[in-house]
C-alpha cells in the first residue's frame, strides 16, 4: 500500500474527499446547525457532555482490554504497560495510511519483551473482530433508518454466535493473511476469541452511548435515540476504517452518523452532533494518550547511578622495582 500509484492516488484524492465531506456538511448545518450548537452551550447539556467523554473513555479501555487477550499468555502485557501500547498505536490512525498503528504496536510490544510477530498478529486480529463486531452493532441503526426491516440485526446475531461457537472462523482467515506475508503465528486460544469477542461488543455498546447523550442534549427521543446513536457510531467507524485514504475517515464518518441519525434529527442536528461526536472522540484519545505516557514516565524506575571506579590497587611492599634486596648480618 506504498506504491508510487498509491502515494498518488492518496495525494490527489484525500484533499478532494475531505473537502467535499465539509462542504456537504457545512451545507446540512445551514439550516439547525446554529440552533443545534447553542443547544450544547445551555447549562442542562453540561452533564451529558461529561457523561458523553466519560462513556467514550470507559469504551477506549473495554478495547484495551479486548486486545490484549489476544496478545499471547507467555508474553502478557499488563496494567500501564498494555495502556500505552494500545493509546499510542490509536494516534497512528490520524496519519495518512494505515500501517501507523501496526508499527507502533510491534515497536512498543518488542521494547516490552513481545516478539514483533506476536504483536503483529493481535494487531491484525484485533482489527478484524472490531470490524465485524462494529458492522454488527452498527445494524442497530438499520430498523431506524430502514422502518420495517427488524430481521437485519439478526445476520451479525449469526456471525457472532458462531464465531463465539467456533473462534477458528474468526482466526483462521487472519492467521492465513498473515502467513501470505511469511509472518508464522499461532491462533490465540479459544477460550481468548471468545472474551475478545465479547469484550469488543460490550466496548461499542458503550462507546456509542457517548453519541447517545449528545442526541439527548439536541432533544431526540430518548429510546429511538439510544437505538440509533449506538448504531450510527458503530456503523460510521466501521466504513471510516473502511477508506483507507482519509486519516481516521475525516469527513466520511460525520458524513455516515449524520445519514445514520437522520431517523431522529433533522439534518442540520444531526449533522452538529457527527461534529460533536468527532471533537469528543478526539480530545478523549489525545487525553488519554497523554496522560498514559505522562503516567508512564512518571512510574518509570530512575537509573541507577553508575558505579563508583574500584580505587587502584596499592603497591606490594615486598616488591622493589629496580631494587636488589639487601641482607644484613
Amino acid at each position: 500500500m506504498n506504491s508510487a500509484p498509491y502515494r498518488l492516488l492518496r495525494r490527489v484524492l484525500t484533499p478532494v474527499i475531505v473537502a467535499a465531506a465539509l462542504v456537504g456538511l457545512v451545507l446540512l448545518l445551514r439550516g439547525e446547525g446554529a440552533a443545534a450548537a447553542r443547544a450544547f452551550g445551555r447549562a442542562e447539556a453540561v452533564p451529558l457532555l461529561a457523561a458523553s467523554l466519560a462513556a467514550y473513555l470507559l469504551g477506549l479501555l473495554l478495547a484495551v482490554h479486548s486486545w490484549q487477550a489476544l496478545v499471547p499468555g507467555e508474553h502478557r502485557v499488563r496494567g500501564l504497560t498494555a495502556a500505552r501500547i494500545f493509546f499510542l498505536g490509536q494516534l497512528g490512525k490520524y496519519l495518512p495510511g494505515r500501517i501507523w498503528g501496526l508499527v507502533t504496536h510491534v515497536t512498543q510490544g518488542r521494547a516490552a519483551g513481545v516478539p514483533g510477530a506476536r504483536m503483529a498478529s493481535a494487531y491484525v486480529l484485533t482489527l478484524a473482530l472490531t470490524v465485524l463486531t462494529g458492522a454488527g452493532i452498527g445494524l442497530l441503526a438499520a430498523p431506524g433508518a430502514l422502518p420495517g426491516h427488524w430481521a437485519w440485526p439478526a445476520l451479525p446475531a449469526l456471525c457472532f454466535l458462531a464465531c463465539v461457537v467456533r473462534p477458528a472462523l474468526a482466526t483462521r482467515p487472519v492467521t492465513a493473511l498473515l502467513r501470505l506475508f511469511r509472518q508464522t503465528v499461532e491462533a490465540p486460544p479459544d477460550r481468548a476469541v471468545r472474551r475478545a469477542i465479547l469484550l469488543a461488543l460490550a466496548s461499542w455498546l458503550i462507546s456509542g452511548l457517548h453519541l447517545w447523550f449528545l442526541v439527548l442534549a439536541l432533544d431526540a427521543p430518548p429510546w429511538a435515540g439510544l437505538r440509533s446513536a449506538v448504531g450510527a457510531f458503530a456503523l460510521a467507524a466501521v466504513v471510516s476504517s473502511l477508506a483507507l485514504i482519509v486519516p481516521d475517515g475525516w469527513g466520511v464518518r460525520e458524513l455516515t452518523i449524520t445519514a445514520a441519525l437522520s431517523a431522529v434529527l433533522s439534518p442540520g442536528a444531526a449533522a452538529a452532533a457527527a461534529i460533536a461526536s468527532r471533537v469528543v472522540c478526539v480530545v478523549t484519545e489525545l487525553g488519554s494518550a497523554a496522560v498514559v505516557v505522562l503516567w508512564s514516565r512518571l512510574r518509570r524506575p530512575p537509573e541507577p547511578a553508575p558505579a563508583p571506579a574500584p580505587p587502584p590497587p596499592s603497591p606490594d611492599p615486598t616488591e622493589r622495582t629496580g631494587e636488589a634486596t639487601r641482607v644484613h648480618p
